[in-house]
């Protein structure tokens, strides 16, 4: 339990006695004082020292109800009044033993300590600097607007007082009760925190501070021109400077989430760095104005100035010492990784152009972590902040002395072997490799680093380093698709099929608007009468060099860069417009189109496939979508929700290629499908009298048979395979043994019953 909650509460009627009682005395002593009653010095000196008290017990009992951060705040607070108090006290007796302005050193004293224990108080306030150095630049700024109010105040207020009038130093010490106001003041401005809500209890003592600014500045001007008496009426702003402060107990502390420390503080505003600098300004036009006409220019004002400038160039020097600092955050900052506290990509690559420019060997290793995605998805980004971090160690301990490693973002790092080499690249992946196998019990958690590994070296093909590090890029996914965990050296072999990969998936993005794609259809047949009952549409790609490419050379690259999307789009709509064709001369044919994975995540899944049936005037009974086992099942219920939609539009679903994903029964009651594809694979192995593919047929006939699905047999080639399905009691047919994948003008003649079993 928080000290806050321990510390017992004040009694609320306790404090609204208070409070109303310190009201009374205030406004009883403005009047007494505005009215000139006798004994007005004396009711102005019970006044501030009974409110003083009183404020100074509240701040005591706010100490002990508020939290510990601004325990210090309070309890300082609390020694001011008290010492407000007591110097009030303490004048209250010289004063009645005859001295008409007790300026004396006790007083005098007392008053300046109160000065430091308030200031002291700001900067301890919840929003003020934690540092010292901070500390001391509030304080500072503080100390410059009050010492440039001194040659302004000359200005203002004592430019016709004699210089006799001030010789006596405990009366010009008290002369600069309004510096110290204003001083005060602007630290409170500063520690306010601004792009924060403004904390209530601040503000009221702010609105204190200013009071007794003013009160001060009446005062010192009166007092210089001979003409204050106590009890003078302006008496009475210091009292109501003090209730302010016992008002300002009232407010609760400041809500503070556990990690504000944690959050970067907003810029301060532009008025905010040029505060302590602006009165400056006006200071040295009051120079200029108080000089007078023999060229002098007053002790006062001259020590002042002199005052000003030193701490100007102590703040200087602070602020200096800060951007320093600064600099060096920065370049932290620029050239080092926040997490792992490795060199950054900025850092990697200025060390790699130093080294080509030295001339030498270089090699690049480069490091992609395997399945990193799978752990933010399943344990969350804090879990795969660790794991970056403590492979980041593993691998600098793997590295040693014979590279620099860093991180490039993400979880791509990259080491840099130049020079002479104490081991060579393949030797430091191996080793790089052994470092982040899983430690004892990593495995069964499922977090633990393992990395496919590319490693380039600089030789004559390479220009700059771009060169180097893309031929690294290229061996690392090499890497990777030789079964990650490994590691591949770039070659001329590998370099050549990446570039002739990127210019494929170039000239892939101009495919669909220059209308290099073309549609092919395999006829499915009903296989007990060997009508052609539907027709699966086939994309195929007229390249402009290579000629026609099937789908397995350029359909991954699709899926792999997003282009698949417009793929799809395209197909759905000329695969509707070529059914609508075909029920011109046969009225109960279909079409079948595959659905690429990525599509069906897209909210604008339904709206692609009306959109094209209504352009087509092709009814939805019409179109079958097929899908993957794979692609089904890893879709949200937001995918199962959009199948659902097209299904209950009329709309068939077919899951293709069967029993080569997940194959999960518990699947089939949720996805809405109307058929199954029984993949060739199974199909294939009928010819040599396979029992088990003939027995894992006919289960998936049945199980079709029981969830009401109807049943394609896919990839039937032969006189041997055709009869296998047929007597499992597979109803419709597709392969070769049917029709080849052909042009729309070559299928139309087919759609008429043919002799199946030829």
């Amino acid at each position: 339990m928080s000290l806050a909650v321990a510390a017992p509460a004040r009694h609320p009627l306790a404090g609204r006695v208070g409070l109303v009682a310190a009201v009374v005395v205030v406004l009883g002593e403005m009047i007494w004082l505005v009215a000139g009653l006798p004994g007005a010095a004396l009711v102005s000196d019970l006044g501030a020292m009974a409110v003083s008290s009183w404020a100074a017990v509240l701040c005591v009992g706010a100490a002990r109800r508020h939290p510990h951060a601004l325990r210090r705040f309070w309890s300082l607070l609390a020694a001011t009044m008290m010492l407000a108090a007591l110097g009030r006290t303490v004048w209250t007796a010289e004063r009645l033993g005859g001295i008409d302005l007790p300026h004396t050193p006790l007083v005098g004293g007392l008053f300046t300590a109160g000065i430091v224990t308030g200031t002291a108080a700001l900067l301890c306030s919840r929003s003020g600097p934690r540092s010292l150095i901070g500390q001391a630049r509030t304080l500072l700024d503080g100390v410059i607007v009050g010492l440039a109010l001194i040659p302004i105040g000359w200005l203002l207020v004592f430019r016709d007082v004699a210089d006799a009038d001030l010789t006596d130093p405990l009366r010009t010490f008290g002369l600069l009760y309004p510096m110290f106001d204003l001083m005060q003041l602007t630290i409170l401005v500063a520690v306010a925190g601004p792009g924060r809500p403004m904390w209530r209890s601040l503000t009221v003592i702010g609105a204190g501070l200013a009071i007794r600014a003013g009160a001060d500045t009446v005062y010192v001007s009166l007092v210089a021109h001979g003409s204050y008496a106590p009890g003078h009426p302006v008496d009475v702003c210091w009292p109501l400077s003090y209730l302010l402060v016992g008002l300002a107990t009232r407010y609760p502390p400041p809500a503070c989430g556990d990690g504000e420390e944690d959050v970067e503080s907003p810029l301060p505003p532009w008025w905010r760095v040029a505060l302590p600098y602006l009165p400056v300004g006006g200071a040295i036009v009051a120079v200029m104005l108080s000089r007078r006409p023999t060229g002098q220019t007053p002790h006062l004002v001259f020590v002042g100035m002199m005052a000003l400038l030193g701490v100007l160039a102590l703040r200087q020097g602070l602020a200096a010492n800060e951007n320093l600092r600064l600099v060096g955050r920065l370049r932290r900052l620029a050239y080092s990784d926040q997490l792992t506290s490795l060199p950054n990509r900025l850092t990697f690559i200025r060390r790699l152009r130093r080294a080509l420019r030295a001339g030498g060997p270089v090699a690049v290793v480069l490091l992609d972590l395997d399945g990193f995605k799978q752990v933010n998805d399943r344990f969350g980004h804090a879990a795969g902040d660790r794991l970056l971090t403590t492979t980041a160690e593993r691998m600098r301990d793997a590295v040693g002395p014979d590279g620099m490693i860093a991180r490039l973002g993400g979880d791509e790092f990259a080491v840099l072997v130049a020079g002479e080499r104490p081991v060579s690249p393949e030797r430091l992946a191996v080793r790089l490799l052994a470092a982040l196998e899983p430690l004892p019990g990593e495995e069964d958690l499922g977090v633990h680093p393992s990395a496919s590994i590319g490693i380039a070296e600089y030789g004559p093909q390479h220009t700059s380093h771009t060169d180097l590090l893309r031929d690294a890029d290229i061996a690392m996914y090499a890497a990777k698709a030789s079964g990650k965990s490994a590691y591949r050296t770039c070659t001329a072999e590998l370099r050549e099929s990446a570039v002739g990969r990127a210019e494929l998936i170039a000239d892939l993005r101009r495919a669909v608007d220059e209308g290099q794609l073309l549609m092919e259809f395999q006829p499915i047949v009903d296989l007990a009468t060997g009508t052609v009952r539907s027709a699966e549409a086939l994309v195929r790609w007229r390249h402009p060099r290579l000629g026609v490419l099937t789908p397995a050379r350029f359909l991954p690259l699709a899926e792999e860069t997003g282009l698949i999307l417009g793929i799809d789009r395209w197909v759905i709509h000329e695969a509707c417009r070529a059914a609508a064709t075909w029920r011109e001369h046969a009225p109960e044919v279909t079409v079948a189109v595959n659905i690429a994975a990525a599509h069906l995540c897209r909210p604008d899944l339904i709206a692609t496939v009306t959109g094209a049936m209504g352009a087509a005037g092709l009814p939805p009974r019409a179109l079958t979508l097929e899908l993957t086992e794979s692609a089904l099942i890893e879709g949200s219920e937001a995918v199962l929700d959009r199948l659902a939609q097209l299904r209950d539009l009329g709309v068939r679903i077919a899951i293709d290629d069967f029993g080569t994903g997940y194959s999960s029964l518990s699947y089939l009651h949720r996805i809405p499908a109307t058929e199954l594809k029984i993949d060739r694979s199974f199909v294939s192995r009928l010819d040599a009298g396979d029992a088990r593919a003939y027995a894992t047929v006919e289960m998936v006939n049945r199980l079709a048979g029981a969830f009401d699905l109807a049943v394609v047999a896919e990839g039937v080639e032969t006189g041997a395979q055709h009869a296998a399905v047929t007597a499992i009691g597979c109803r419709q047919g597709q392969g070769w043994r049917y029709g080849r994948p052909t042009a729309l003008s070559d299928l139309l003649p087919t759609l008429v019953p043919v002799d199946a079993a030829r």
